[in-house]
């Protein structure tokens, strides 16, 4: 039951990590694509806007992809971190902890879910499980 367990969180979260990825890349799922984020990266000073947004949209769709595969769960879930962190950082941590003031809830949620499975492991129905 345990490997099924986590193949839903590695689901659940890695999908949905994904899913934002692709709002920034693509404008997807109500997302504003790599003009509209850059914008916005550009007026909090994250510089160049375009360009970051582009990267961290990236970034997003790898770390979510590898993750709900389970394939380099580590690397995965250090993409995930990294860039809840720097959500963190620059977006969240001004506004406190709780997501209905926009605060930092949310990141240190999948930021705790994305290092407990890095640390218990992805489980027995995962690529790393098949590969390694």
């Amino acid at each position: 039951m345990m490997a099924l367990g986590l193949l839903l969180i590695r689901l659940v979260i890695g999908l949905t990590f994904a899913a934002h990825g692709t709002q920034k890349l693509f404008g997807w799922f109500g997302g504003y694509g790599p003009k509209g984020t850059g914008g916005f990266f550009e007026s909090i000073g994250i510089k160049p806007g375009v360009t970051l947004a582009v990267l961290a949209g990236l970034a997003e769709v790898a770390g979510g992809l590898l993750f709900a595969a389970g394939l380099l769960t580590g690397v995965g879930a250090a993409f995930i971190v990294l860039t809840m962190l720097i959500a963190i950082v620059k977006v969240h941590g001004q506004n406190g902890y709780w997501a209905t003031a926009n605060g930092t809830e949310y990141n240190w949620a999948l930021i705790v879910i994305a290092v407990g499975v890095a640390l218990i492991g992805a489980g027995d129905y995962s690529l790393d499980a098949v590969l390694f």
